[in-house]
């Protein structure tokens, strides 16, 4: 799926005061922000082409039911991410995002549903472009949203429902290793963990945002090539949840898409603990984050009552090895945690 190049393609007239936002031919109508982050924003809106141009099947609900029949919005409400462009580096990065969005269909990866890029006039009559992103919306949060709630009243999930949501985040990655060729997400990490709370079933998890999804795997056979992985590392993957070989690359590598696997181990404590494995290091005293990860110095902190099963503590010390070679891939992990779902869901 291109990218659509119009002046009118994604008009965005709130600075007139409409607060209207159009995608290729699709009106939507803003309602709330929802968040923001560097360059970018993201919006709850409403779909409004349909009421001026004759019934629900009109407009943008019929092109994303031809398309992803399982995400047409029963109140026309979606969620729609601007991103201001500065640079053709930052053109060519929001490309890349759609294009990567486009190669994935799975219930457990947020899908992109429409997408314009057009040019905009700045004040001093230099050219800047702007995208608009169209996705499901989900209110629930994300993942670490839900840990800044939980942290202060020491709160955590239970043992099964630990597993339930992590089950779902690796069924979203396998089907990102699995293609051919296979992708990296680069950035699993619990702030990039949709969940939505559902009546008599565990919360359905989506891994979101794939802005840092790149091929997985890539030699490494010069220290010029190791230190340009290590900067782009440092601008795309978050560094709490970053694999060691990101941090410090041997001239003489084979990375794959077992960074992600790092990532998820990572991940998993943080459902479990509400913080992620390494950050401890930031609060002491010549303390460094990166050895703390090099060298895997995990801590673990106070949790529920009853703790947590000792399975559960060695299944994220085995995603967390140092020596990439030695870490499991996604298949691994997805038979583990299914024998542990076993486990604890007869329990």
């Amino acid at each position: 799926m291109g990218c659509s190049f119009s002046g009118l393609n994604a008009l965005y007239d709130a600075v007139n005061g409409s607060g209207d936002v159009w995608i290729n031919d699709n009106r939507f109508r803003i309602l709330r922000q929802l968040g923001e982050g560097g360059f970018a924003f993201v919006y709850l809106v409403k779909d409004v082409s349909a009421s001026s141009s004759g019934g629900p099947s009109s407009g943008v609900a019929a092109k994303i039911k031809s398309k992803h029949p399982n995400h047409v919005s029963e109140d026309g409400t979606y969620a729609v991410k601007k991103v201001l462009i500065q640079s053709r580096e930052q053109l060519d990065l929001v490309r890349d995002e759609i294009r990567v969005s486009s190669l994935f269909k799975h219930e457990n990866l947020l899908p992109l549903l429409d997408h314009a890029i057009i040019a905009v006039k700045g004040p001093q009559g230099t050219w800047n472009h702007e995208a608009y992103l169209l996705f499901p919306v989900h209110l629930g949060g994300t993942l670490f949203d839900n840990a800044m709630v939980m942290q202060p009243k020491k709160e955590f999930y239970p043992t099964l429902l630990v597993l339930q949501i992590f089950r779902q985040v690796c069924a979203g990655l396998k089907h990102m290793h699995s293609h051919d060729p296979p992708y990296a997400h680069n950035d699993v990490k619990p702030g990039n963990v949709l969940l939505t709370h559902r009546k008599g079933q565990p919360p359905l998890a989506i891994l979101m945002d794939f802005g840092s999804a790149r091929l997985a795997r890539r030699e490494i056979r010069s220290r010029s090539e190791a230190l340009q992985l290590q900067e782009w590392a440092a601008e795309h993957c978050s560094a709490p949840y970053r694999a060691p070989e990101l941090w410090d690359c041997p001239s003489h590598a084979d990375i794959d898409e077992r960074t992600d696997v790092w990532s998820l181990g990572c991940t998993l404590y943080a459902i479990m603990y509400n913080v992620s494995p390494f950050e401890y290091a930031l609060g002491e005293s010549g303390g460094s984050l990166q050895l703390a990860v090099v060298n895997a110095q995990i801590k673990w902190p106070p949790g529920p009552d009853p703790p947590y099963p000792e399975a559960l503590h060695q299944f994220v010390i085995w995603m967390l090895q140092p020596q990439p070679s030695v870490r499991p891939h996604i298949d691994d992990v997805i038979i583990h945690v299914d024998k542990l779902l076993s486990k604890y869901s007869s329990a």
